[in-house]
């Protein structure tokens, strides 16, 4: 292909405008209007009709569109045809409905039985037990060891005298020297002891060994009546208890498999579909367990059966429920006897919570062994141990409260309050009302708050601290609203009583629950003065270390009921209070979680010097945290929050304050790698104000605005260059050139676009997007085309030379490593074509106002024009030599896209009056549709566009081109 010369085709840019416009059709407004209803003449077949019928079709007019899925269903709804079809049926009779209701009213009584999601299991109890009451105290424990003698045999034939008798002997077993006592244990090897019976009684059961697995779960049992050391005792039945489910489990699995198959449904079979078998060996082992002679070990086995009545008969458990909590009477030691009730409650919970009479009269029971606590032996015992009364008291706490737990589960009001009353009677004990706030519904406690604090005022403070009961207290209030009457006195009485509390930490545990009552309840003056008096009760002696998840969640619950943070930073004791954050991992999740709030809650953008000042400190805390060891998730985050605050800041109109803003949190958040995200916003926010400033101050203060804008200029000049994303740069550094263009910043625009220019090298072959590589080419394919048209309204510097920044950016193109088999450095050339001619017109298509651009600068200057025509003669040489390489390399498919890329750039752009770069297109033309891989649809679009073209008077010439265009397919 031979050399061509370039001559840029004259555009008229008006007239080309006003001929691709849409053509006016005149329009009837009496016949139509867009918001007129459409009538919709819709015919429907009816398919398999009725032998007979006169008609198999339907015609309708409708003024709507017909829906498609009423049509669908043959205009019926399916639940219309429903109740149609259950309106026909004949009513139920009296009787049936009757029966319904019976029916109804049974299940509505089996669902109320029901312990529902409501109610907080065992479970959850379990491990905070363990981790509260443990000892240093050393411990002792029995370990089963087997026995040496052999088992007399059972005959069936035999009488039921000895049957009982083998049963004593059996149990007796344990008793003659087949237990050995181990002293001196720590609490872990005590606990390590207990898994090793647990473990023994499942390994016994699985041989078969069930008489030996019950006497583990006897010397288990026999444990629970020890309390020497009195301290270790609840997490003692914790763990024992453990075993005792682990035995009734497999006791009752045991029985169950035994009935006749199919098996009854473990969950709702009743006494009659239990076999005879099963029966029997249900009686055999509650026969074993009344062999046992010593009272505690019989009473919690048979507690950890109670299930298994339900094979013997309907009211097996109605029963004996009542039965056992007779029983527990029988022992002596109150904290004994208070987990024995527990016990009893959690597996009566379990398998019959419908009994509530029965749980309540463990509950009355309790109350009558209370005057036992303050008895002699109790207090020697106390003594003996070195126990306080306090500390002693909160041994009982789980007990009770579980207890309580129980009782008040969906219990009527009467009942608790009645139970309430008789707290009273006992003279307030403060351990026990303790519980009863813990477990009663705090909507309950929340009407009667006054009569509690009442009653809390009646305690005796030795035994129980009248700060725990106010602790108590404050629990259910956060929880639900006392009359609104009653809230301040309520919040004044307990703040006398926490204010006087001399331990920090005692104080601030308390306090800490009372926070959230007085930042529901009250206003910012409230809450400051709590604030004051927790500042002053943690600082000294730098209390506060000790506290800071208490203070934390002071922290949260201010900010869970104070969103508008003009009001919280208008507290005078809220920053003070932050202060006492000095370990830098707590003071940074606070941080966190006040910028998490603001971000969040905060709806308009904030001018408020406060705020603003409080909010910079905050996020400096934030930023100055990263160090080497910060990982990177954690590092988004905190950019994350930082740019959320950033971004709602706005001063207005006073844009040189929103820049000494900007100015100063570049400064302050210079270090964190991953904020560029930040500084891409504040350079996009800096250009705003540039051209925000220039609307507004259009006219007035010329030079005040250029300062200003000279100003932002350098403050992005300054900035763009800490990113670290290199798209982020150069996208950047184009923006900012143009605000500067726009604003008649000559100087600086030209740096920005020289500096994009200068960066362009820098581009790697691939960039990481969302932790994947990928090419980087077409990210900068994008940039560079949007370079070339903000380079139509640059002049060029005077000092340069012509077209100085095109060619440089060309030279960047053609130094740059492109990917390997890539055309993307001829893609450039082929867009830089356009731009060419574009500059080659006596008037440009689009200018900036007040910025002369090369078309006033140079005229129509001959030079400047040959100039450009050699510049895109050179472009033009490059790509047909591409062109060429392909052709020998055999890329017939690209060779044909480049060319019909060039060919309608030639057809755009070039003058196709001159012979030479007629010739060029009509081969280009040829050499794209040569092998038939140019898509048809767009060939043939493009030669109807050609002929309407050449219809115009000063296109003619391209008839003549139009009639050397051919048509090729692939063959």
């Amino acid at each position: 292909m031979a050399a061509v010369q370039w001559h840029s085709r004259a555009r008229r840019y008006e007239s080309e405008l006003q001929s691709c416009g849409l053509e006016v059709a005149p329009v009837e407004f009496s016949d139509y209007h867009p918001l007129k209803s459409i009538t919709v003449t819709d015919s429907k077949s009816r398919r398999g009709a009725r032998k007979g019928s006169t008609s198999s079709s339907s015609s309708s007019s409708s003024s709507v569109a017909p829906d498609p899925l009423s049509s669908m269903l043959d205009g019926t709804d399916p639940l219309s045809m429903f109740a149609a079809a259950s309106a026909s049926e004949s009513p139920p009779t009296l009787s049936q409905s009757s029966s319904t209701g019976d029916l109804g009213r049974g299940k509505r009584r089996e669902k109320e039985d029901e312990v529902g999601v409501d109610f907080e299991p065992w479970s959850s109890k379990r491990g905070e037990i363990l981790a509260r009451f443990t000892t240093t105290e050393k411990l002792s424990i029995n370990l089963f060891m087997g026995s040496e003698k052999g088992k007399a045999p059972s005959l069936a034939s035999s009488a039921v005298s000895e049957k009982v008798r083998t049963r004593l002997e059996e149990l007796d077993d344990l008793e003659e020297g087949s237990q050995r006592e181990l002293l001196n244990l720590s609490q872990q090897d005590y606990v390590n002891r207990i898994e090793e019976l647990n473990q023994s009684l499942k390994e016994a059961w699985a041989s078969d060994q069930k008489v030996k697995a019950l006497k583990i779960v006897i010397q288990c049992s026999k444990l629970l009546s020890d309390t020497a050391v009195i301290q270790f005792y609840p997490s003692k039945f914790v763990l024992i208890t453990d075993i005792l489910d682990t035995f009734g489990r497999l006791v009752y699995e045991r029985i169950w498999s035994m009935c006749s198959d199919p098996h009854p449904s473990p969950d709702s079979f009743t006494a009659d579909e239990v076999n005879d078998t099963a029966k029997e060996t249900c009686l055999n082992w509650f026969f074993k367990i009344a062999s046992i002679r010593e009272l505690i070990p019989r009473l919690y086995v048979e507690v950890a059966l109670l299930k298994c009545n339900r094979f013997l008969t309907k009211c097996g458990i109605q029963e004996t429920v009542p039965r056992l909590t007779a029983m527990i009477r029988g022992i002596g030691d109150p904290l004994v006897a208070v987990y024995a009730r527990a016990y009893l409650c959690r597996i009566g919970m379990e398998v019959a919570p419908h009994l509530k009479d029965s749980l309540n009269k463990n509950f009355f029971d309790l109350l009558g062994t209370f005057r036992q606590i303050h008895g002699d032996s109790v207090q020697n015992q106390l003594v003996l141990q070195r126990v306080e009364i306090p500390v002693y008291l909160t041994l009982y706490s789980p007990a009770i409260h579980w207890i309580l737990q129980c009782v008040s589960y969906r219990a009527p009001e009467a009942l608790l309050t009645e139970m309430m009353e008789r707290c009273k009677k006992l003279g307030n004990n403060a351990l026990l009302l303790n519980s009863v706030m813990w477990a009663f519904r705090a909507e309950f406690i929340a009407t009667r708050a006054t009569d509690f604090i009442g009653m809390i005022k009646d305690c005796d403070e030795a035994g129980f601290p009248q700060h725990l009961l106010f602790g108590s207290l404050g629990r259910s209030l956060a929880c639900a609203d006392p009359p609104e009457a009653e809230r301040l006195p309520i919040l004044n009485e307990a703040w006398k009583v926490i204010t006087k509390v001399r331990s920090p930490q005692d104080y601030i545990n308390c306090a800490e629950i009372w926070v959230e009552f007085t930042c529901r309840h009250f206003t910012k003056r409230e809450v400051n003065t709590v604030l004051s008096d927790i500042i002053k009760h943690m600082t000294p002696d730098r209390a506060f270390e000790d506290a800071y998840p208490q203070l934390q969640s002071v922290i949260r619950k201010i900010l869970t009921y104070f969103h508008d943070f003009s009001v919280l930073f208008s507290m005078e004791r809220f920053l003070p209070f932050m202060d006492m954050f000095q370990k830098d991992s707590v003071r940074v999740g606070v941080c966190l979680s006040i910028m998490d709030v603001f971000i969040k809650h905060q709806q308009e953008p904030t001018r408020d010097p406060v705020i603003l000042n409080a909010l910079l400190h905050v996020c400096k805390t934030m930023h100055d945290s990263v160090n080497a060891l910060t990982l990177e998730d954690e590092k988004r985050s905190l950019a994350l929050l930082i740019n959320g605050f950033i971004r709602m800041v706005s001063f207005g109109r006073d844009f040189e304050q929103q820049l000494s803003f900007c100015v100063e949190a570049r400064a302050t958040f210079c270090n964190l790698e991953p904020l560029n995200l930040f500084f891409n916003h504040f350079v996009v926010t800096v250009n705003q104000l540039a051209m925000e400033t220039r609307r507004v101050m259009r006219g007035s203060h010329s030079r005040k605005t250029a300062a200003f804008v000279r100003a932002c200029a350098a403050y992005s000049f300054i900035t763009i260059p800490s990113l670290t994303s290199i798209f982020s740069r150069l996208n950047l550094y184009l923006l900012s050139g143009q605000v500067a263009l726009a604003n008649q910043c000559l100087s600086q625009a030209d740096a920005f676009l020289k500096a994009a220019v200068s960066v362009l090298p820098e581009v790697p072959r691939s960039i990481s997007i969302e932790g994947k590589l990928r090419s980087s080419e077409g990210f900068l394919l994008d940039f560079i085309n949007n370079f070339l048209s903000a380079l139509l309204v640059v002049p060029d510097h005077p000092e340069a030379g012509v077209l100085f920044l095109v060619r440089g950016l060309l030279n960047m193109v053609q130094d740059y490593t492109w990917e390997d088999n890539s055309d993307a450095k001829v893609h450039v050339y082929i867009s830089a074509l356009p731009l060419l001619a574009a500059m080659s017109q006596e008037s440009y298509l689009y200018s900036i106002p007040k910025v002369d651009s090369n078309e006033t600068l140079y005229g129509g200057d001959p030079k400047f024009l040959a100039e450009i025509n050699k510049l895109c003669e050179t472009l033009i040489g490059q790509v047909l030599d591409h062109l060429k390489t392909l052709g020998r390399d055999e890329s017939i498919h690209r060779q044909g896209s480049l060319a019909f890329s060039l060919f309608g750039c030639l057809l755009a752009h070039g003058d196709l009056r001159n012979n030479k770069l007629n010739q060029l297109a009509v081969n280009l033309w040829n050499l794209s549709h040569k092998q038939g891989y140019c898509n048809t649809r767009t060939s043939v679009r493009t030669l109807e566009f050609i002929k309407h073209q050449a219809q115009q008077p000063d296109m003619v010439h391209l008839s003549d081109v139009l009639h050397r265009l051919t048509l090729q397919s692939r063959t």
